[in-house]
Order: structure tokens, then C-alpha cells, then sequence
């Protein structure tokens, strides 16, 4: 709902917790087109700490405030902070900051009773058990978090209209293997060749979409980015339309 109305989906965490949030944020704009501007990182430390990872930046909750009001989260914005303990000061500090600046927080800890679900608009419980090598949350913790962040953004990116059919439909073609997967997802939807993919890609501008409206007859990219543009970016309706009218 937020990406839909034109906000942004925020993410916050520290240490190992920082890392997962962190890794499913920059991988939305390769896989499922959602835009870099849409996505902000909040970890604890900034970007430097990712040559040395330290424990301290967890613990700076006055730096949680700074970077939420640096990012800009507020009404009709929603951050999701993650936590292993659900106690991290800077993950609680920048939930907390995030919420009285009028954005919804999603709180996901595997540690409950917590702060951070206590204080969450929507709260995520992992109930994982204690760690094989105690205290080490990147392993049990770590890998919870991982599967649901990816849960999480995938049905998020299903309800986008952003995967058709178990295909990447929004996908960034920015390499020579994507490019191929590209071909690849046009030529089994819209019923044509690799080849013929590809050059539909070319005639739509690098779009997923509009390559496959232009496969299954649309006249033109402009036509089809219409279509697009009237079923909110979905491309099931966007094909039952062209199906139900010759002259598109």
C-alpha cells in the first residue's frame, strides 16, 4: 500500500540484523524495478561501517533520530526496523522517530516480549530458538530474518503487479545475464522467440511489460504503455485487453 500510493518503504537495523534489512532493500530495484529513491537504508554507522563492522554504532540512538529525519520518513512512508533482540537502541530509536514523524514502523524481532514490537504499528514475532553458537544471531536470528524479509517483499512485489506468472516482469536489465532472462520472459509469455523477445525489449524501451503487450499484438509501445497506465501497471488485464479489442 505504501509504494502504491506514491511513499516510500524504509528499512533500519544494526550489526547483523542492519545487514539482512539491508540486503533486502538494495535488491528491490534489480528484481522487481521498485526504484533506488523509494528504498532508504537506515544501518547503524552508515555505509563506512560496512569496511569494519563494529558493535558500538548499534548503540546510538540519538544517530536513529538524525538518519530518519535525513532520509525524510514521514506520513505515508513505512520503515521497517529489524532486531534480533528487539532491544537494539538504535533500531528502537529510529522505529520511535519514524512513528512521530507520521510513518507507519513494521518491527520484526525474534526476542518477545521487546521494545521495538511493543512499539510498532505492525509487529513480527520470529520464534526462533537459541543459538547453536550462543549470542551469535547472524546464524539462527540472522537467517530467520532473511526468509521473511524475503516473504515480506516478494508478495509485496506480487501485489505490485511486478511478477507474472513466477517471472520477474519488472526486472532491471542492466547485464548481459538479465538481458537474456529478459528475452527469455517475453518469449514465454508473449509466445514468441528468444530473438523476437529481445527485439520487443529494444522497440519498448528496456521494458519487461511492454515488450510482451507489443508480442501479443499491441500496436505500438505508446499503446501499450497506455495499457499499462489504465490497469495500474498490471499486465494480466493489460492482455485480457488487447485479447478483447483487435484494434489495440
Amino acid at each position: 500500500a505504501t509504494i502504491c500510493a506514491g511513499g516510500r518503504l524504509g528499512y533500519a537495523g544494526a550489526g547483523s540484523s542492519g545487514l539482512m534489512a539491508m540486503a533486502d532493500g538494495l535488491e528491490l530495484p534489480g528484481t522487481f524495478g521498485i526504484p533506488h529513491q523509494s528504498l532508504p537504508i537506515l544501518l547503524a554507522g552508515g555505509v563506512d561501517i560496512l569496511a569494519r563492522l563494529t558493535g558500538g554504532a548499534e548503540d546510538d540512538g540519538p544517530r536513529a533520530g538524525r538518519d530518519v529525519q535525513a532520509a525524510g520518513l514521514t506520513k505515508g512512508d513505512c520503515l521497517i526496523c529489524v532486531s534480533a533482540s528487539g532491544a537494539t537502541p538504535y533500531t528502537v530509536a529510529a522505529l520511535r522517530a519514524a512513528r512521530r514523524n507520521g510513518a507507519a514502523a513494521i518491527a520484526m524481532a525474534n526476542a518477545s516480549p521487546a521494545p521495538l514490537l511493543a512499539d510498532a504499528d505492525i509487529a513480527i514475532h520470529l520464534d526462533t530458538p537459541p543459538e547453536v553458537i550462543a549470542g551469535s544471531t547472524r546464524m539462527g536470528a540472522g537467517t530467520a530474518q532473511k526468509i521473511a524479509l524475503n516473504m515480506m517483499s516478494t508478495l509485496m512485489a506480487v501485489h505490485l503487479g511486478h511478477i507474472h506468472d513466477g517471472h520477474m516482469v519488472n526486472v532491471e536489465a542492466d547485464n548481459i545475464k538479465l538481458k537474456a532472462r529478459a528475452g527469455r520472459i517475453v518469449a514465454s509469455i508473449g509466445g514468441c522467440t528468444e530473438e523476437e523477445g529481445q527485439e520487443f525489449i529494444d522497440r519498448g524501451g528496456g521494458s519487461v511489460k511492454v515488450a510482451v503487450l507489443l508480442a501479443a499484438g499491441a500496436k505500438n509501445a505508446d499503446t501499450a504503455s497506455q495499457l499499462l497506465q489504465s490497469t495500474g501497471q498490471k499486465l494480466r488485464p493489460s492482455l485480457l485487453k488487447i485479447d478483447d479489442r483487435a484494434d489495440l
